[in-house]
């Protein structure tokens, strides 16, 4: 007779980590690039991982926590700028090249999303929380850092400021099909973020 395992003397499943963890989250990403959150399935992804099924949900309960981590893997540390002296040169720092506005990966990561904020409620707090709270609280660091300088009028409404620059710039480049660059940044900044939030 074979003897019973207790559930202590039970061998654990295998943990994904490290470099296997890193090939999954690279797989969730290319497939969400190819296809969009809405149509990736956890199947697809171990497809593309050589992967089970079963080794990605020993680690995330769904797509939801899967997509969140992977987005997250692909993001540089946060930190604002160096301080280069005026609100115009820090925006012009902060949304402008690698992990910017400029970036087309990461706009193609964000479009690829995009459908899924509406849809899906638990994709939708776990993406604000994790991804996007972090970028507003350093856009909001360069504001700060504005005002400490005396560049702001005393009445700006900071949460409003600090969403102006990357609305505008991504309602024209996704509704409008006009991509973000440098010079399109550089507009909005000069015409509309420094004549609204300065004193002139």
């Amino acid at each position: 007779m074979v003897p019973r395992i207790s559930r202590r003397e039970a061998p654990s499943r295998p943990r994904v980590e490290g470099d296997r963890e890193q090939e999954i989250l690279d797989a969730a990403i290319a497939v969400l690039v190819d296809v969009g959150y809405d149509r990736l399935t956890m199947d697809a992804v171990a497809t593309k991982a050589k992967a089970s099924k079963a080794t990605l949900y020993r680690k995330w309960e769904g797509k939801a926590a899967l997509v969140i981590d992977a987005l997250m893997s692909e993001k540089a540390p946060l930190e604002a700028p160096a301080d280069t002296g005026s609100l115009r040169g820090d925006l012009l720092a902060m949304f402008c090249g690698h992990g910017g506005l400029t970036d087309q990966h990461q706009t193609a990561l964000l479009g690829s999303v995009v459908t899924a904020i509406g849809r899906d409620p638990e994709f939708a707090k776990a993406f604000r929380e994790r991804f996007i709270a972090p970028k507003v609280a350093v856009g909001r660091e360069v504001y700060e850092r504005a005002r400490q300088r005396g560049e702001l009028r005393d009445d700006i409404d900071l949460d409003i400021l600090t969403a102006a620059l990357p609305g505008i710039v991504l309602h024209r480049g996704f509704l409008l099909g006009d991509p973000p660059t440098q010079d399109l940044i550089a507009r909005v900044v000069d015409q509309v973020i420094l004549p609204a939030a300065t004193r002139g």
